[in-house]
């Protein structure tokens, strides 16, 4: 149900009975960057609990196996979900296909098992065919300008850059810090071809909607499945494309833009949703089930 004045409800409970399946985001609605949102995961283990499924949907860069890793880390228990598709699952795939074989990666080291396995080799600026792009390489400390004078020697080569992380920025903690989405942007403006990946565009969808009818034994259609998000570029407008519900979680990435984080101004809410040409099936601030 697309709505520009959708509900606020009070939990996943409410919504539960209606859907078989949940597609949800993971930064900004199981964890900040540093640690577990537990009302969230509890959310998700109860929805499992009555027999629904869930499959998250990262725009983190790499392969799932090491978000498995990092979710239990910040406190995520693995039976909160059933099973995760990344960015990093869907560029893997699209590199694995493309006839450039010397990539140039951009972003720092914890990326690089983004490549494992993959019948290309890293390369340097001078050798490399096609262009990487996971994050900066200290998000801590850069930003986007310290790379316009290597982006745009790259862009004048024409080599294509696919981006493994089409956000912008991310909460971690307490700050925003920039993500590869920056640079690809950055690099468009030089006139380089950009293939983003990830949320909000069809492939990681495409891979997560398999993931989802494979765990239901059968397929599923759009209003079967409930997506859960807090970011309106991404997770919202990805979601409202494919057609799928969507749970609009307001304390995000955008807490900021509604008032008190634990009580949005339901009327900033619509006003936003109307100005992006977006709509939601139902509010939240925060995931509680």
């Amino acid at each position: 149900m697309k709505d520009v004045h959708p509900p606020l409800v009070s939990g996943l409970s409410v919504l539960a009975p209606r859907y078989r399946a949940v597609l949800s985001d993971v930064w900004g609605v199981l964890h900040n960057g540093m640690t577990a949102f537990q009302p969230a995961h509890e959310a998700l283990s109860a929805y499992r609990a009555a027999g629904g499924k869930v499959v998250l949907i990262t725009n983190a860069p790499r392969p799932a196996g090491p978000i498995h890793q990092q979710l239990a880390g910040y406190g995520v228990p693995r039976h909160a979900y059933d099973d995760i598709v990344t960015s990093g699952d869907v560029t893997r795939d699209l590199l694995a296909t493309r006839p450039e074989r010397a990539v140039i990666h951009i972003g720092p080291d914890r990326d690089l098992t983004l490549y494992d396995g993959l019948p290309g080799r890293l390369a340097d600026d001078t050798a490399g065919e096609i262009v990487s792009v996971t994050g900066l390489l200290d998000d801590d400390i850069e930003s986007p300008d310290d790379y316009r004078d290597r982006l745009a020697a790259l862009a004048a080569r024409g080599l294509p850059m696919v981006c493994a992380n089409p956000d912008i920025v991310v909460e971690r903690g307490d700050k925003l810090v920039w993500c590869a989405g920056a640079l690809a942007r950055l690099y468009e403006e030089f006139g380089g071809e950009v293939i983003m990946l990830g949320k909000p565009f069809r492939p990681i969808y495409d891979a997560a909607r398999a993931r989802i009818e494979a765990l239901c034994s059968g397929p599923l259609g759009n209003r079967d499945i409930l997506a859960i998000g807090d970011g309106l570029p991404t997770d919202i407008r990805g979601a409202d494309a494919q057609g799928f519900d969507v749970l609009f979680v307001t304390g995000g990435i955008h807490a900021a833009d509604f008032g008190d984080p634990e009580a949005p101004d339901l009327a900033l809410v619509a006003a936003r949703l109307r100005s992006e040409g977006l709509g939601a099936a139902a509010v939240m601030p925060r995931l509680v089930w």
